[in-house]
């Protein structure tokens, strides 16, 4: 199936909308609690983490980005997915995430088996950066070269990995099998 780009940004900002509309629904602040909206915000350790623009997860995104292009340009090898409708299926998956994850059974998983325990859930501007981010990574994997999108993830996760003990790889292994010696690494012990 092929769409016009005015038809594929309509629908990824569809998605994006119901994503933050879900979000705020599930009673997430639409801004910090702070009442303020920061570019970046610094502190992983804070509760104001995860409630500005950019935060030390935004790379994760990113690579987020990344995988899903080539997972569904893999996908479309099979299936005849034209790059608007990977864009929008993207956007689906990583807005479904974001309403997922911001679910209390997930907060309160990530509290007990990682280092989030400051972790209330996502402010929805917030996640709707998220989003915005994994959108630009499923761009850059759609124009730069796979070795250059390959070397850029595994800079990032090592990056992150070594100013916060924290990224997408450990995230996803600490959510899904957690391991003390990971959790006392990332505690500092």
């Amino acid at each position: 199936m092929k769409l016009s780009p005015a038809k594929t940004a309509l629908l990824v900002a569809a998605i994006v909308a119901a994503a933050a509309l879900a979000l705020f629904l599930m009673g997430h602040p639409l801004i910090c609690k702070c009442f303020t909206v920061k570019l970046w915000h610094f502190d992983v350790a804070s509760a104001e983490n995860s409630q500005h623009l950019i935060d030390w997860y935004t790379p994760s995104h990113l690579i987020h980005g990344f995988l899903f292009y080539w997972a569904l340009w893999l996908l479309s090898r099979f299936l005849p997915l034209s790059f608007g409708m990977r864009l929008v299926l993207a956007v689906a998956i990583e807005a479904s995430w974001e309403v997922v994850e911001n679910t209390d059974f997930v907060i309160n998983h990530y509290r007990e088996m990682t280092i989030s325990l400051d972790y209330y859930g996502d402010s929805v501007i917030n996640s709707v950066s998220d989003i915005v981010f994994m959108v630009l990574g499923f761009f850059m994997a759609a124009y730069l070269p796979v070795w250059l999108t390959v070397m850029m993830a595994v800079a990032l996760e090592l990056f992150v990995g070594a100013m916060i003990r924290d990224n997408l790889t450990l995230n996803v292994l600490m959510f899904l099998w957690p391991l003390e010696s990971v959790l006392n690494w990332q505690q500092g012990r």
